[in-house]
Protein backbone atom coordinates (compact mmCIF):
# COMPACT_ATOMS: atom_id res chain seq x y z
CA UNK A 1 0.00 0.00 0.00
CA UNK A 2 2.91 2.17 1.04
CA UNK A 3 4.75 2.11 -2.41
CA UNK A 4 0.98 2.57 -4.18
CA UNK A 5 0.68 5.93 -2.17
CA UNK A 6 4.49 6.69 -3.33
CA UNK A 7 3.84 6.13 -6.79
CA UNK A 8 0.79 7.89 -6.44
CA UNK A 9 2.77 11.28 -4.83
CA UNK A 10 5.27 11.13 -7.41
CA UNK A 11 2.39 10.78 -10.14
CA UNK A 12 1.39 14.12 -8.89
CA UNK A 13 4.33 16.14 -10.28
CA UNK A 14 4.53 14.91 -13.40
CA UNK A 15 3.10 17.53 -15.30
CA UNK A 16 4.30 20.10 -12.85
CA UNK A 17 6.46 22.53 -13.30
CA UNK A 18 7.33 23.59 -9.72
CA UNK A 19 10.29 20.84 -9.67
CA UNK A 20 11.98 22.54 -12.46
CA UNK A 21 11.07 26.14 -10.99
CA UNK A 22 12.67 25.27 -7.78
CA UNK A 23 16.14 23.72 -9.64
CA UNK A 24 15.93 27.00 -11.61
CA UNK A 25 16.15 28.86 -8.39
CA UNK A 26 18.47 27.23 -6.48
CA UNK A 27 20.51 27.14 -9.44
CA UNK A 28 21.30 30.95 -9.11
CA UNK A 29 22.93 30.69 -5.85
CA UNK A 30 26.74 28.82 -7.56
CA UNK A 31 26.23 31.49 -10.28
CA UNK A 32 26.28 34.32 -7.69
CA UNK A 33 28.97 32.90 -6.13
CA UNK A 34 30.65 32.79 -9.61
CA UNK A 35 30.43 36.28 -9.73
CA UNK A 36 31.67 37.50 -6.62
CA UNK A 37 34.96 34.80 -7.13
CA UNK A 38 35.35 37.12 -10.72
CA UNK A 39 34.85 40.55 -8.73
CA UNK A 40 37.99 38.66 -6.26
CA UNK A 41 39.78 37.42 -9.11
CA UNK A 42 39.49 40.71 -11.33
CA UNK A 43 39.43 43.51 -9.22
CA UNK A 44 40.30 46.43 -11.41
CA UNK A 45 38.22 44.82 -13.72
CA UNK A 46 35.43 44.59 -11.45
CA UNK A 47 35.53 48.17 -10.94
CA UNK A 48 32.82 48.78 -13.21
CA UNK A 49 30.49 47.45 -10.97
CA UNK A 50 30.91 50.04 -8.23
CA UNK A 51 29.98 49.74 -4.86
CA UNK A 52 29.72 45.51 -5.48
CA UNK A 53 33.57 45.96 -6.43
CA UNK A 54 34.03 47.96 -3.00
CA UNK A 55 32.09 45.93 -1.15
CA UNK A 56 34.16 42.35 -2.46
CA UNK A 57 37.97 44.01 -1.65
CA UNK A 58 36.39 44.75 1.84
CA UNK A 59 34.63 41.25 2.15
CA UNK A 60 38.49 40.36 1.49
CA UNK A 61 37.76 37.62 -0.69
CA UNK A 62 39.40 34.67 -2.37
CA UNK A 63 39.42 33.66 -5.80
CA UNK A 64 39.74 30.06 -4.57
CA UNK A 65 38.13 26.73 -4.02
CA UNK A 66 38.73 26.99 -0.35
CA UNK A 67 36.61 30.09 -0.68
CA UNK A 68 34.33 28.88 -2.82
CA UNK A 69 33.11 25.67 -1.31
CA UNK A 70 32.85 27.55 1.93
CA UNK A 71 29.77 29.97 0.21
CA UNK A 72 28.35 26.70 -1.64
CA UNK A 73 28.11 25.20 1.72
CA UNK A 74 27.05 28.52 2.92
CA UNK A 75 23.93 28.52 0.09
CA UNK A 76 22.99 25.00 0.48
CA UNK A 77 22.48 25.77 3.99
CA UNK A 78 20.80 28.87 4.38
CA UNK A 79 18.89 28.47 1.08
CA UNK A 80 18.03 25.26 1.00
CA UNK A 81 15.97 25.93 4.58
CA UNK A 82 13.95 28.23 2.47
CA UNK A 83 13.84 25.91 -0.92
CA UNK A 84 12.56 22.78 1.13
CA UNK A 85 9.89 24.77 3.43
CA UNK A 86 8.72 25.78 -0.07
CA UNK A 87 9.14 22.00 -1.17
CA UNK A 88 7.18 20.88 1.58
CA UNK A 89 4.35 23.58 1.90
CA UNK A 90 4.03 22.66 -1.66
CA UNK A 91 3.44 19.13 -1.40
CA UNK A 92 1.20 19.32 1.62
CA UNK A 93 -0.29 22.49 0.77
CA UNK A 94 -1.65 22.22 -2.52
CA UNK A 95 -4.24 19.21 -1.33
CA UNK A 96 -5.87 22.30 0.13
CA UNK A 97 -5.40 24.93 -2.53
CA UNK A 98 -6.36 22.77 -5.27
CA UNK A 99 -9.27 20.81 -3.24
CA UNK A 100 -8.18 17.64 -3.24
CA UNK A 101 -7.12 16.87 0.63
CA UNK A 102 -10.86 15.23 0.87
CA UNK A 103 -10.41 12.69 -1.70
CA UNK A 104 -6.59 12.28 -0.65
CA UNK A 105 -8.42 11.89 3.33
CA UNK A 106 -11.05 9.59 1.77
CA UNK A 107 -8.76 7.01 0.06
CA UNK A 108 -8.68 3.49 1.79
CA UNK A 109 -5.14 3.90 3.45
CA UNK A 110 -3.71 4.78 6.41
CA UNK A 111 -3.27 8.59 6.52
CA UNK A 112 0.30 8.51 7.89
CA UNK A 113 1.24 6.83 4.68
CA UNK A 114 0.47 9.93 3.16
CA UNK A 115 3.01 11.87 5.07
CA UNK A 116 5.51 9.54 4.77
CA UNK A 117 5.21 9.37 0.65
CA UNK A 118 5.12 13.09 0.98
CA UNK A 119 8.60 13.42 2.83
CA UNK A 120 10.25 10.78 0.81
CA UNK A 121 9.16 12.60 -2.61
CA UNK A 122 10.39 15.83 -0.52
CA UNK A 123 13.73 13.94 -0.17
CA UNK A 124 14.23 12.89 -3.36
CA UNK A 125 13.28 16.22 -4.66
CA UNK A 126 15.97 17.51 -2.84
CA UNK A 127 18.64 15.26 -3.09
CA UNK A 128 18.49 15.66 -6.68
CA UNK A 129 18.70 19.49 -6.81
CA UNK A 130 21.47 19.25 -4.83
CA UNK A 131 23.31 16.85 -6.67
CA UNK A 132 22.39 18.93 -9.63
CA UNK A 133 24.04 22.46 -7.19
CA UNK A 134 27.30 20.08 -7.23
CA UNK A 135 27.96 19.72 -10.58
CA UNK A 136 26.86 23.15 -11.50
CA UNK A 137 29.56 24.18 -8.64
CA UNK A 138 32.20 22.03 -10.25
CA UNK A 139 32.04 22.88 -13.72
CA UNK A 140 31.65 26.63 -12.44
CA UNK A 141 35.16 26.02 -10.26
CA UNK A 142 36.84 24.49 -13.53
CA UNK A 143 35.65 27.28 -16.01
CA UNK A 144 36.74 30.10 -13.32
CA UNK A 145 40.08 28.41 -12.99
CA UNK A 146 40.01 28.70 -9.19
CA UNK A 147 43.21 27.78 -7.70
CA UNK A 148 43.39 25.32 -4.61
CA UNK A 149 42.04 22.12 -5.46
CA UNK A 150 43.18 18.79 -4.01
CA UNK A 151 41.33 15.47 -3.42
CA UNK A 152 40.90 15.68 0.40
CA UNK A 153 39.56 19.66 -0.07
CA UNK A 154 37.01 18.26 -2.27
CA UNK A 155 35.97 15.02 -0.30
CA UNK A 156 35.80 17.38 3.04
CA UNK A 157 33.57 20.03 1.31
CA UNK A 158 31.23 17.35 -0.17
CA UNK A 159 30.96 15.71 2.78
CA UNK A 160 30.31 18.78 4.87
CA UNK A 161 27.59 19.85 2.20
CA UNK A 162 26.17 16.51 2.34
CA UNK A 163 25.77 16.87 5.70
CA UNK A 164 24.46 20.43 6.06
CA UNK A 165 22.04 19.28 3.15
CA UNK A 166 20.81 16.52 5.81
CA UNK A 167 20.16 18.32 8.51
CA UNK A 168 18.01 21.25 6.66
CA UNK A 169 15.95 18.33 5.64
CA UNK A 170 15.66 17.21 9.56
CA UNK A 171 14.34 20.58 9.86
CA UNK A 172 11.51 20.28 7.22
CA UNK A 173 9.17 18.10 9.33
CA UNK A 174 7.55 20.86 11.07
CA UNK A 175 6.84 22.61 7.92
CA UNK A 176 4.74 20.08 7.06
CA UNK A 177 2.60 20.03 10.07
CA UNK A 178 2.18 23.83 9.94
CA UNK A 179 1.13 23.30 6.10
CA UNK A 180 -1.35 20.72 7.24
CA UNK A 181 -2.77 22.93 10.10
CA UNK A 182 -2.55 26.22 8.40
CA UNK A 183 -3.95 24.21 5.30
CA UNK A 184 -2.27 26.25 2.18
CA UNK A 185 1.52 27.71 1.59
CA UNK A 186 1.64 31.09 3.29
CA UNK A 187 1.67 29.72 7.34
CA UNK A 188 4.73 27.37 6.48
CA UNK A 189 6.84 29.72 4.35
CA UNK A 190 6.01 32.43 7.34
CA UNK A 191 7.34 29.72 10.02
CA UNK A 192 10.13 28.90 7.92
CA UNK A 193 10.95 32.24 7.62
CA UNK A 194 10.81 32.79 11.15
CA UNK A 195 12.87 29.83 12.47
CA UNK A 196 15.54 31.07 10.34
CA UNK A 197 15.76 34.17 12.45
CA UNK A 198 15.25 32.62 15.45
CA UNK A 199 18.14 30.58 14.31
CA UNK A 200 20.31 33.31 14.36
CA UNK A 201 19.37 34.61 16.92
CA UNK A 202 20.20 31.74 19.04
CA UNK A 203 23.12 30.92 17.50
CA UNK A 204 24.88 33.98 18.86
CA UNK A 205 23.71 32.37 22.49
CA UNK A 206 25.06 29.52 24.36
CA UNK A 207 22.26 27.52 23.60
CA UNK A 208 22.91 27.64 19.82
CA UNK A 209 23.93 23.69 19.90
CA UNK A 210 20.76 22.86 21.43
CA UNK A 211 18.53 25.19 18.62
CA UNK A 212 17.92 23.43 15.92
CA UNK A 213 18.10 25.90 13.31
CA UNK A 214 21.19 27.25 14.74
CA UNK A 215 22.92 23.96 14.47
CA UNK A 216 22.16 24.27 11.02
CA UNK A 217 23.84 27.81 10.73
CA UNK A 218 26.83 26.78 12.91
CA UNK A 219 27.60 23.80 10.31
CA UNK A 220 27.60 25.89 7.68
CA UNK A 221 29.24 28.69 8.82
CA UNK A 222 27.07 30.97 8.47
CA UNK A 223 27.54 32.35 12.00
CA UNK A 224 30.74 32.91 11.62
CA UNK A 225 32.81 30.04 13.08
CA UNK A 226 31.99 26.84 11.56
CA UNK A 227 31.45 23.03 13.62
CA UNK A 228 33.95 20.27 12.21
CA UNK A 229 31.84 17.92 13.80
CA UNK A 230 28.34 17.38 14.77
CA UNK A 231 28.01 16.86 18.87
CA UNK A 232 25.98 14.36 20.14
CA UNK A 233 23.80 16.67 21.79
CA UNK A 234 22.58 18.15 18.76
CA UNK A 235 21.85 15.06 16.56
CA UNK A 236 19.41 13.93 19.49
CA UNK A 237 18.33 17.63 19.38
CA UNK A 238 17.91 17.69 15.55
CA UNK A 239 16.43 13.86 15.54
CA UNK A 240 13.80 14.63 17.95
CA UNK A 241 13.01 17.70 15.76
CA UNK A 242 12.24 15.65 12.92
CA UNK A 243 10.09 13.06 14.77
CA UNK A 244 8.20 15.47 16.21
CA UNK A 245 7.13 16.90 13.12
CA UNK A 246 6.34 13.50 11.59
CA UNK A 247 4.34 13.00 14.85
CA UNK A 248 2.49 16.41 14.70
CA UNK A 249 1.84 15.98 10.77
CA UNK A 250 0.22 12.26 11.44
CA UNK A 251 -2.06 13.21 14.16
CA UNK A 252 -3.27 16.45 12.36
CA UNK A 253 -4.05 14.55 9.21
CA UNK A 254 -5.27 11.52 11.29
CA UNK A 255 -7.61 13.62 13.94
CA UNK A 256 -8.33 17.37 12.60
CA UNK A 257 -11.38 17.97 11.30
CA UNK A 258 -11.26 18.87 7.36
CA UNK A 259 -14.14 21.55 6.58
CA UNK A 260 -13.14 21.31 2.77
Amino acid sequence: MFLDVLATEFLKLRHSRVPLISLAAFSLGPLGLALFMWIAAEPGRAKGLGLVGTKASLMGLAATWPAFLTMLTQVVGGGGLLLLAFVVAYLFGREYQEGTAKNMLTVPAGRHLFVLAKFVVAAVWWALIVVAVLVEAALIGFALSLPGLTLSLALAALHRTLVVAGVAFLLTSLVGWIAVLGRGYLAPLGFAVATLALGDVFGHTGWARWFPWSVESLLSGTLGGRLTTLPAGSVVVLLVTFAVGIAATVAQMRWADNTQ
